[in-house]
């Protein structure tokens, strides 16, 4: 049995564990917060490829008590156009479709079950430092204590402390030039089906809404920002001034948009897009990182939660059927690296269209408007959601 330090128990910290756990090893997450992270994050949406990868471990269902169906997506245009409406990935066999779930409550459900198994979590233990030897890994973290094992797992997202651990000159990420917010709006009739995503390229932001089961409109938009924003004025640009930005922005489009942004009582601070090209190393002997670690993707692909699950089951089997520790971290790479970096480029190709001036709109709109006119011969986002993990196929080194 591997005994297994994962630093950074939020999605993808978590999940590794069960898959870890589920595939024999003893895995031990570490949270830099001082308690779980309740109320941490928005909202997202997951695709069918990474709940398919959740089947084997039993956490399908977990996942879909705190969300609610997303099948399909709506894209228009700020004149009002509605140029197509398409399946969000299809359905897996049993008619499960994409999630949108809220983020914080999908952590608590995960974290709850990880509990459930008896795996265990520290809290308050953020990572400061850690060394290896042939057969071990230490963690050291800022709290004074530390921790022993076999391999030691960074799943602890975009700043992460592990990957400059694995490689002191690994790249920073790369600023896409959006910003994000949203909220969830009370009190509105709109006509929309329950569960369609609505995203709408407006003439000068990009605005998306979903109407829930419950009839509240969960929502997000990405207004550009062509430099990288400091603390402090992110700081300066929350509230009432937020708000009114947004209404500004969206006031020349035909959508609902400015009613949403108006009946949302408290809107979420804005913050930065990143991404992540490629990051050169992923592992070094007894060391690994996962998820946003290793390969952030801007969320204009949809993406970045069922990467992250990907990660820890192919991770788990690797683990689970490699002899040794550091030739299944070669073999997990080897199977992902590929594939998430497909994934990041079209997360960034699809960000680019929000990034347009307005002589730049105008084009893009026409593009986009002929782009729609005739039915696609290919899905050109179906290499993400048709992938597939067989839990049972053994993994050759």
């Amino acid at each position: 049995m591997t005994r297994a330090l994962i630093i950074g128990g939020g999605i993808a910290g978590t999940i590794t564990a069960i898959a870890l756990h589920e595939a024999g090893h003893e895995p031990v997450l570490f949270e830099a917060y001082d308690r779980g992270a309740e109320g941490v994050g928005a909202f997202l949406t997951l695709a069918v490829n990474g709940l398919d990868a959740l089947l084997p471990l039993g956490l399908k269902d977990v996942v879909r008590r705190t969300g609610f169906d997303s099948p399909r997506m709506s894209i228009g245009l700020g004149d009002g156009t509605r140029l197509a409406e398409f399946s969000l990935g299809g359905a897996l066999p049993d008619g499960t479709v994409s999630q949108t779930v809220l983020r914080s409550e999908l952590y608590v459900a995960l974290r709850d079950e990880a509990a459930r198994r008896g795996i265990h979590a520290g809290y308050g233990k953020r990572l400061i430092g850690a060394s290896q030897t042939d057969t071990h890994v230490r963690a050291d973290f800022s709290d004074g204590s530390h921790a022993e094992g076999d391999l030691l797992i960074g799943a602890d997202g975009l700043r992460s402390r592990v990957r400059t651990v694995i490689d002191p000159d690994a790249p920073s990420p790369r600023y896409v030039p959006l910003l994000n917010t949203g909220g969830f709006a009370e009190g509105l009739a709109l006509p929309d089906e329950p569960g369609v995503l609505n995203m709408v390229f407006g003439k000068r932001v990009f605005f998306c809404h979903v109407v829930s089961p419950d009839g509240r409109v969960w929502w997000f938009a990405n207004p550009a920002r062509k430099t990288e924003p400091t603390a402090s004025e992110l700081a300066g640009l929350a509230g009432e001034k937020l708000r009114a930005e947004l209404l500004d922005l969206v006031s020349r489009d035909r959508t609902p948009a400015t009613e949403i942004i108006r009946a949302t009582r408290e809107l979420y601070p804005a913050w930065p897009t990143y991404d992540f090209p490629s990051v050169p190393v992923w592992h070094r002997g007894r060391m690994v990182i996962i998820g946003d670690a290793a390969h952030a993707t801007s969320p204009a692909a949809g993406q970045g939660a069922s990467m992250a699950i990907e990660d820890a089951v192919t991770l788990a089997k690797c683990l689970r059927d490699v002899p040794e520790v550091p030739h299944a971290l070669a073999t997990y790479e080897g199977l992902r690296r590929e594939r998430v970096e497909a994934v990041v480029a079209a997360g960034k190709r699809n960000g680019e269209q929000k990034v347009i001036g307005p002589v730049g709109r105008v084009v893009r709109d026409f593009f986009i408007k002929r782009a729609f006119s005739k039915p696609f011969d290919e899905d050109p986002n179906a290499f993400m959601w048709d992938h597939r993990i067989d839990w049972n196929a053994k993994v050759a080194a």
